[in-house]
């Protein structure tokens, strides 16, 4: 009889998956010297230049890269004093990928979304639900590894608990921006909100950020810890500040 519970056999399957996709790729997310971060930052910053040329709207544009216009120039002042987590620079870089191509195209026209939706036959373009997966599984492994490093929470259930709520307080800020652009901008925040008509999609959005921060805390818990364990030590206050 197993006796491994779900969490620890589906925990398991994704650190196996994980380990595949990095055989075949050739990319070592254990390598100390993590060259491998180079390329992918030149890949991302190649694609936002790329994605500004001639995006669809150039506001929407604007507004939805916006977090990595704010996020990569921060990583890269603090990448000395305070480097990440492998796992999460990696995430850091595809949400950032969805972004990009999201504020290229506009969520609803995104080419991607295009095929699924009419692979599955949905009402929608369903690539806006990729976004809010990321935005609530990037935060809370942010959070996450945060809580740890600094020793700000005593207790992992609790550093779970409290990762996944700091997703959500991610997801509301951002259901918030849309809200308050939607009352200066009127019609012109259609492409930016991308509700497609859909009367749910506030809720849906904040579903999806909600069920990316239980994939970060659950499925992905072992690997980040491993890798958590590989810094050499917890950043002190003062290092850090």
């Amino acid at each position: 009889m197993n006796s491994r519970s779900p969490r620890t056999h589906a925990t398991a399957s994704v650190e196996r998956a994980a380990s595949g996709v990095c055989a075949r790729t050739g990319l070592d997310l254990e390598m100390p010297s993590r060259t491998w971060l180079i390329p992918v930052a030149a890949a991302v910053g190649i694609a936002l230049l790329i994605s500004g040329i001639n995006p669809h709207e150039r506001s929407t544009w604007l507004m939805e890269v916006a977090p990595v216009l704010a996020v990569f120039p921060l990583l890269i002042v603090t990448g000395r004093r305070f480097p990440l987590t492998s796992l999460l620079y990696l995430l850091i870089a595809a949400h950032a990928a969805i972004l990009i191509l999201g504020g290229a195209y506009t969520y609803a026209r995104v080419p991607l979304g295009a095929w699924v939706q009419e692979w599955l036959d949905l009402s929608r373009n369903p690539y806006d639900k990729l976004g809010h997966l990321a935005q609530g599984l990037v935060p809370a492994l942010a959070a996450r590894e945060l809580f740890v490093r600094r020793e700000v929470v005593r207790g992992r259930s609790w550093i779970g608990v409290l990762a996944v709520a700091v997703a959500l307080s991610v997801s509301l800020l951002y259901e918030l921006v849309e809200w308050a652009a939607a009352l200066m901008l009127g019609q012109g925040a259609d492409a930016f909100l991308g509700m497609q008509g859909d009367p749910w999609d506030t809720q849906s959005d904040m579903g999806m950020a909600l069920l990316g921060a239980l994939c970060a805390v659950v499925l992905l818990a072992g690997i980040h810890d491993r890798q958590l364990a590989r810094m050499s030590r917890p950043v002190s206050h003062g290092e850090a500040g």
